[in-house]
């Protein structure tokens, strides 16, 4: 249960940093963004 509420969290920061991407227009974000999930993409692969 710990590994899924972290998952999910994780996932609301990344989906938070693409609507501020979105509606901010912010040049630095969207290249920030797919870091994030290839990591958690792995993290769920090893549970």
């Amino acid at each position: 249960m710990k590994a899924i509420k972290k998952a999910l969290k994780e996932i609301g920061e990344i989906l938070n940093r693409v609507l501020d991407a979105l509606l901010g227009q912010n040049q630095p974000q969207p290249e920030l963004i797919p870091i994030p999930v290839r990591n958690n993409s792995r993290r769920v692969n090893r549970y």
